[in-house]
């Protein structure tokens, strides 16, 4: 689960963007005294993630509503189920319910899909992984819904790994270096506890790059013959990543292959938010 200080921190932020200045609906129809219940509730089957980001939208607006959670983080469920039920002061529950409910919908597109993905892949052996396509500001809460959805997560971001794609190798390659020895010169320069990936578009790239102490080889944009004939040359050493264009309807045949990590942009970047309603009953 994500940190409690991160799920604070980016929930926090979109309350104050959705009420910057107080929820004037609520503060001139609703009474200071009234009370509301509500229940969070499916309307379509999915996984769940993100029950604890909805809750801490509406203990940050007032700590006394108070949320059951009916389901945890990385359940499935079927439509009809009632995931959650809010209790409280009626004007904090409907200034929460929103960002709430967009968090919590977002959070379980991304782990209904990866288990998608996780399901078509089963019995090869092969990683279903997350990019870094994901939206700005959401990424702990987005990776935390691929891990929900039973995948993996790649680097969180630029400053976790050395991750060499086609845009750095064209520049290295128009100044002149030999890639192998320009590789070998950036282990220098790493941490020892640093990662060395690079991104190839060729078979005949892989032996350089492994030359240079690749950890971790991506084939991009191969065909599944493509990739049979890069597990085959790697053969055992480094890890061997496929990316791009990978879908639903292809993901087996790329497991298939032999590759270990399969890298998915379209966990994050494309997804659709799950269906799920709050409906709010306000007593006075």
């Amino acid at each position: 689960m994500t940190d409690a200080r991160e799920i604070d921190r980016i929930v926090g932020a979109a309350l104050d963007e959705d009420a910057p200045w107080g929820d004037l609906t609520s503060e001139v129809l609703i009474p200071a005294t009234a009370t509301a219940t509500a229940v969070l509730m499916a309307r379509e089957a999915g996984v769940l993630s993100g029950i604890e980001v909805f809750a801490a939208a509406f203990r940050l607006v007032d700590p006394a509503v108070v949320v059951e959670q009916l389901a945890g983080d990385g359940e499935p469920f079927e439509a009809g189920a009632v995931l959650a039920r809010v209790s409280g002061p009626a004007r904090g529950i409907l200034r929460a319910e929103r960002v709430g409910l967009n968090l919590v919908q977002r959070m379980s597109g991304i782990a209904t899909l990866t288990a998608r993905y996780v399901a078509e892949t089963a019995g090869t052996g092969a990683r279903i992984v997350d990019t870094r396509k994901t939206t700005p500001g959401l990424r702990s809460l987005e990776r935390q819904s691929v891990r929900d959805g039973g995948g993996r997560n790649h680097r969180r971001s630029l400053s976790d790994a050395v991750m060499a794609k086609d845009n750095h190798l064209a520049v290295l390659t128009a100044g002149g270096h030999d890639l192998a020895t320009a590789l070998r010169a950036a282990r220098e320069r790493m941490p020892h506890t640093a990662h060395l990936e690079v991104e190839v578009d060729r078979l005949d790239q892989v032996e350089a790059v492994l030359a240079g102490g690749a950890d971790t080889v991506m084939l991009d944009n191969f065909t599944p013959d493509g990739l049979r004939a890069g597990v085959a040359l790697i053969a055992g050493r480094a890890i061997v990543e496929a990316s791009g264009g990978v879908t639903l309807e292809t993901v087996h045949e790329i497991a298939a292959t032999g590759v270990d990590v399969i890298s998915v942009g379209a966990l994050t970047h494309s997804v659709r938010s799950l269906d799920l309603g709050l409906d709010v009953a306000v007593a006075t």
